[in-house]
Parts: C-alpha cells; structure tokens; sequence
C-alpha cells in the first residue's frame, strides 16, 4: 500500500517535472529550423513578387510603349488611359502572373548567385581585393546565371503584355490587321505554343540582348550601390532611407545604360504576333542598327521615362516587403553575419 503510494508520487512528481522542462524549453517551429539561406529565399521571393504586382500597371505601358506603333505618340498618363478605356482594370495586370511567377525564382537565384560568385572570387582570386569592383564582377555574373535559368518565363509575360484584346466593344481600337494576330490564354499556352513552332531555341528568341543587358545591368547596380554605400557616414548605415537612394539611384544609373538593348530585347520577343510577321532581327547588333535606320534613335528609349517612375517604388517596396519578411521569418542580422562568415 505504502509502496504502490509511494510509485504514484514518484510518477506524478517525474510527470510535473516534465511538463516543467517542456515549458521552459523554447519550443523549435518550423521557421526556426530552417537554414537561414532558405529563409533569405523565401523573403527575397516574396519581396520579388510584392513589388512586381505593386508597379504592374506601369510595367504593362512600358512593353506596350516599347512595342506597338500606336502607343508610340502617347505619354505614360495617356497610355494607362487608353489600357484602362478598353481593356478595364484588370488590363493593366496582364502578364503580370507570367511576371511573378518569372521574379520570384529570379530573385531568389539572383541573391544566392550573387553571394556564392561573390564568395567563390574571394576565395579564389584574393590579389582582386574585395572592394566594390567584385560586387561588380559577382553580380554579372549571377543576373546571367538568373536569366538563363527564369528567360522562357519573361518571353510568356512579354508575349501576354503584348496583347491589347478590347473587352469594352471594339476590338481593335485603332490597330490594324489584329485580327491575323496570335491569341494566348495564359502562361502554359504561350510556353507550349513557342516551342511547338520554334523548339528550345523559340523559347530563348531575344536572349542574346537580354544577356548583353543584364550582364553590365547587374553587375553596375551592385558596384555603384556598393560604391555610394562606401561613403555614408557610419552613423546612416543602417538608414532605411539611405538604403532605398542608393539603391534607386543605382537602379536609375544602371538601366540608362543598358535600356536600349532591353528594347530590342522586347521587339524580338514580338516579332512574330505583329502584322508585318517574319524575322527582322538577327542578332543585337542587327536590331539596334535596324530601330536606328527604320524608327529612329529615340525609339530605342521608348519608355524609358516609365522606367524611371516605377523603378522607385519598386526598390521601395522590395526593401520594406524584405524587411517585413525577414522579421516574420526571424532572420536576425547575427544569423546573417555567421552565414556570411561560414561561407
């Protein structure tokens, strides 16, 4: 009796100790077990898709001015105008699911290109340095490395942009022989449809220009955000605020450079759906000279003031989104640090 007493004592006081342990042990979740590249991933993704969605309406007016006629005498506010006229509200998001769904995996593999070239020149070529001329050289290389891998995904959304069915009456307004023109339904139609005409080689049709223009892009964005960042007093480093100037103007100085070529870029992805048809471009160097010849210098900065308007509240949003993100994902910047170092 005494000893059958004494059991349950002993068992109800191992049973309390226990639940006392468990209550005191912080309890691991899911997020927490995650390695920290992968939660940088995840809020770089995210952050990616956030700011696409965010400035779609600017980005869907940018390929149309960069690729139909007759949106080429219309400014920005005219152009949304005319989207939102014909094709309502929903008009301005066309393309822009092929957008996400193509900047997420970019984003993504952009960061971890960038940090492992970055880390594997350190490594390797220590008489370089590590100033921001390897950010320059790291970063090249990983916007190359993104764009080869996400590329068919950014002709999907280029191709569906491109599209300006009306859904208010007429059909047209004001184009002409739009009704030979091709009619995608959506991301998987256009993928499917490319390389049934045109194989593997169709769905990379404008890679050469884009490769030509992200190489210098990439790699000039890091090395001048770098390179401001350099000479901020220590007191502003941690600026929110300083962060978004340096990396907006990085983003401004970056993509005048390199625009034309993402003109190019955009008239080889949509060769084939406009009217006159067949192959105009046989290289990059071809298609600057032919816009040059045939439309004029300036053509080959349609659009670029939209560039700069939406540029701003894209980086804007991407930090805010990544910060946000960052905090719900608990990615400490002691975390990052001991990554950095282990790499």
């Amino acid at each position: 009796m005494g000893s059958s007493a004494q059991r349950s004592s002993t068992l109800t006081t191992n049973v309390a100790d226990l639940v006392d342990a468990s209550a005191n042990r912080p309890e691991v979740s899911l997020i927490d077990s995650m390695p920290v590249y992968v939660k940088e991933l995840i809020a770089g993704g995210a952050a990616g898709g956030f700011a696409k969605t965010a400035i779609a309406p600017l980005e869907r007016t940018k390929i149309l001015l960069q690729t139909r006629a007759e949106f080429r005498s219309l400014g920005v506010g005219q152009s949304l105008n005319k989207v939102l006229k014909n094709e309502g509200f929903l008009g301005f998001y066309k393309g822009n699911g092929a957008s996400v769904v193509r900047i997420v995996p970019y984003a993504a593999l952009h960061y971890m290109a960038y940090e492992r070239y970055r880390c594997w020149i350190l490594d390797n070529y220590s008489s370089l340095g590590s100033g921001p001329h390897i950010d320059l050289l790291a970063g090249s290389a990983a916007g190359g490395t993104a764009v080869l891998c996400t590329y068919p995904l950014d002709l999907a959304r280029t191709k569906l942009a491109y599209q300006v069915v009306n859904t208010r009456g007429n059909f047209n307004y004001g184009m002409k022989g739009v009704h030979t023109q091709i009619s995608y339904k959506g991301i998987g139609d256009v993928l499917s449809s490319v390389y049934k005409e045109g194989g593997l080689r169709g769905l990379y049709r404008g890679v050469g220009p884009t490769l030509t223009g992200i190489l210098p892009y990439a790699g000039l964005k890091f090395y001048i955000y770098e390179k401001l960042k350099s000479h901020v007093p220590e007191e502003y480093e941690k600026s929110i605020g300083m962060k978004l100037s340096c990396g907006a103007l990085a983003g401004l100085v970056g993509q005048t450079f390199t625009y034309p070529l993402d003109v190019v870029r955009r008239q080889m992805q949509v060769e084939n759906l406009q009217p006159s048809g067949g192959v105009k471009y046989k290289n990059t160097m071809h298609g600057l000279k032919y816009i040059i010849r045939n439309q004029g210098w300036q053509k080959l900065f349609a659009g670029l003031s939209i560039n700069y308007i939406k540029i701003v509240p894209s980086v804007a949003i991407g930090f805010t989104a990544y910060d946000a993100m960052k905090v719900w994902l608990h990615i400490t910047p002691q975390q990052k640090s001991q990554r950095i170092t282990a790499s």
